[in-house]
């Protein structure tokens, strides 16, 4: 993945800087560059602590490992999500495989189906801690100027984007539609905002604090702001990335109760 990001990049800056501006990439091409840069293509376990904040002050924070794998027959993420923060809830485990999403209670021994709509800590949901290739759960196109637009990342500086929006093509979407810019020429990801299926804002999510992971700048750290409320702010920090041998029995619900063991 790493070498086709290398040449789609190399690609798209080659080009004279007369064709670059008739040329613009196809939406698709822009969603997967930035799904390469967001991923590492190997298998790999990352830390993930979600922090919520009311009104610019810290309330609960929960602490993840997550192990993602791409399944070959599909070409998106099978996760396996481990909690290990709060004391309370370690243990318990989040599967994610397909379209089906479980989740295991090592205190009840059992493990019940859950929606990735369903909210987590603050304003993420569970499927906002799984790793998935936008391409291949939404339909793409290019909106807004055809040279791109201009709007601020976290920070307050100015990005040239590519302004995409993505509707969902198969029942492995977790949004009904996702505005999503990505800054042109590096196809970092810069900001997204998320849609139900009924068309109502939820929330809005800044990509920040870029860093070397995996052979990669990738975004560590990821902003989600209440669409309602701007004083509702769940921060979600990634670390610890590292490649690893990850079995495929750890992908199937009867083996939820044995993992990690």
């Amino acid at each position: 993945m790493k070498t086709s990001l290398s040449f789609l990049l190399l690609a798209l800056s080659i080009l004279p800087l007369g064709a670059r501006a008739v040329e613009a990439p196809t939406a698709d091409e822009v969603v997967t560059a930035s799904d390469a840069v967001r991923n590492p293509s190997e298998p790999f376990e990352r830390k993930l602590t979600l922090v919520e904040y009311i009104d610019g002050t810290a309330h609960s924070q929960t602490v993840l490992r997550v192990y993602s794998k791409v399944d070959p027959a599909t070409g998106q993420y099978r996760n396996l999500v481990r909690y290990e923060e709060p004391p309370r809830d370690v243990e318990k485990t989040v599967l994610m495989n397909g379209t089906v999403m479980w989740f295991y209670d090592p205190a009840a021994r059992s493990s019940v189906r859950i929606s990735p709509q369903q909210r987590l800590l603050g304003q993420a949901a569970q499927g906002d801690v799984v790793t998935v290739n936008l391409a291949h759960d939404y339909r793409a196109k290019l909106v807004g100027p055809a040279g791109g637009e201009t709007l601020n990342d976290a920070d307050q500086h100015a990005r040239s984007c590519w302004h995409v929006e993505l509707v969902p093509s198969n029942d492995s979407a977790i949004y009904g539609r996702i505005d999503y810019w990505v800054e042109q020429g590096s196809f970092h990801p810069v900001k997204s905002k998320f849609y139900s299926d009924s068309g109502r804002l939820l929330k809005i999510a800044y990509y920040h604090k870029y860093g070397e992971s995996l052979g990669a700048q990738r975004p560590t750290e990821i902003i989600l702001i209440d669409a309602v409320n701007s004083k509702l702010v769940t921060t979600m920090n990634t670390s610890d990335d590292k490649a690893r041998a990850i079995p495929d029995s750890w992908y199937q619900r009867d083996y939820l109760p044995r993992v990690g063991q």
